[in-house]
């Protein structure tokens, strides 16, 4: 892929190959709970801040119309199709084929916006955005402690040089001074195991099991510096109360901004 922008609609035809070809894409658990969910996944109230996270990220990372941003872990595609609202060209990645279907059924006709299942840990682009996100733990920290610098590297590599990143995580800080009656942080791994159950969009319950791997601002900075990724700011947010705020430990996630090395 070209950083030309001229070249619109073989970019748009792109990320279709690069699923249909990326060999490494097989089942994840998040998928099961993915197909359960469908369209229930957006009655949680941490999906209710959408505007106020792409208000502050637009800022952030500087973003204007034309633009182009790779949302990793798009889910069922809030971020980016509020992102393609203010005229941003994004291509939203996922692993769980029923949020992309989702996503490409709520987008509306003309939106610059593009859909794929794939990967997050071996996504094919290169040198192709001016910004790359993982919000909401879609891919960044589900994946496990060791992969998670493979969707760090495969986003630098997306990239143009000098390009935004803006990746969330749970904070190991935050599982521990608050542990969850539902779950169990593994202090060894970072990873928090939760038994939980799931509501369809017809209140129909399944039980489910979550790993979440969490992370300290530290090891943040080490990872993203194993991506040869430079960090700007860390951040400790809300959903719907992005800030710049310092690391606490009363604050349940962390944002880290940063951008790839000219």
């Amino acid at each position: 892929m070209t950083r030309s922008r001229s070249d619109g609609e073989n970019r748009r035809d792109a990320p279709e190959r690069t699923a249909q070809t990326n060999e490494t894409v097989g089942r994840h658990w998040f998928e099961d709970v993915a197909e359960h969910l469908g369209r229930a996944y957006l009655r949680y109230s941490f999906t209710k801040g959408t505007a106020q996270e792409v208000a502050f990220l637009v800022d952030e990372l500087a973003l204007r119309a034309g633009d182009r941003v790779l949302d990793v872990g798009c889910g069922p595609g809030r971020h980016a199709l509020a992102l393609a609202a203010r005229g941003i060209e994004v291509v939203g990645i996922d692993i769980a084929e029923r949020f992309v279907d989702i996503a490409k059924e709520s987008t509306p006709d003309g939106a610059p916006a593009t859909f794929v299942r794939g990967d997050a840990r071996a996504l094919d682009f290169d040198d192709a955005f001016d910004a790359a996100i993982s919000l909401c733990q879609g891919a960044f920290g589900l994946v496990g402690p060791g992969p998670d610098v493979d969707v760090l590297r495969g986003m630098r590599r997306a990239l143009h040089a000098g390009g935004r990143i803006a990746v969330s995580a749970f904070s190991s800080y935050f599982q521990v001074r608050y542990p969850q009656p539902d779950g169990v942080f593994d202090v060894d791994t970072g990873v928090h195991h939760e038994h939980t159950v799931v509501k369809d969009e017809h209140g129909v319950d399944a039980p489910a099991e979550l790993w979440t791997t969490c992370y300290t601002p530290r090891e943040l900075r080490l990872l993203f510096d194993q991506a040869a990724l430079e960090v700007d700011a860390l951040w400790s947010v809300e959903p719907g109360r992005y800030e710049r705020a310092q690391p606490s430990i009363e604050t349940a996630e962390l944002l880290v901004v940063g951008h790839k090395p000219a």
